[in-house]
């Protein structure tokens, strides 16, 4: 199995740092979001936006999980850095709940903007991931890394769908 060969032995293994680079970032950010997401769920005005905030804070969990389990496929412990993108995201989520809390007709979208900005970064490092995966032969990380995308994916749908059925719309 691929996963157990000596990095030098491994297809592409020039990828590998930047592969468990982007395995610790992406860990950070999934235990980041958790706050994140919590802060988000309390300012959505739209019971159905909360639901999906609340929902995406179960999966993330599912996804910080799922991460551990791709890192011990690869023989690592599972240990995150601070991911800076999303710090920033985030910083960006509170201040626009600060800036549109007075006007409920616009902070769910806001909000929604927000949360589909973290959900395009969350599918382009899963994008990647998944991908560097692939190209080295880890094929558990592979397919742990594509059902967490498919997920993200999904969620963005749903923002979209709700964005388009209440929060865009007077």
């Amino acid at each position: 199995m691929a996963n157990t060969q000596k990095k030098s032995e491994m297809p592409n293994a020039h990828l590998h740092q930047l592969f468990v680079d982007e395995l610790r970032d992406v860990l950070g950010a999934e235990r980041q979001l958790l706050k994140g997401l919590k802060k988000l769920s309390t300012a959505a005005k739209s019971d159905r936006l909360r639901k999906a905030f609340q929902e995406h804070h179960g999966q993330t969990e599912q996804h910080i999980e799922r991460l551990k389990d791709v890192f011990a496929s690869i023989g690592l412990s599972a240990r995150g850095k601070t991911c800076k993108a999303m710090e920033g995201l985030l910083n960006e989520a509170d201040e626009i709940v600060e800036d549109f809390q007075d006007s409920p007709e616009v902070l769910d979208a806001a909000l929604i903007a927000a949360a589909q900005k973290v959900e395009h970064y969350e599918i382009a490092s899963y994008g990647c991931l998944a991908t560097y995966a692939e190209l080295m032969d880890h094929k558990e990380a592979k397919k742990l890394l594509g059902e967490t995308l498919a997920e993200e994916k999904s969620t963005d749908e749903l923002l979209t769908k709700i964005a388009m059925a209440e929060a865009n719309v007077s």
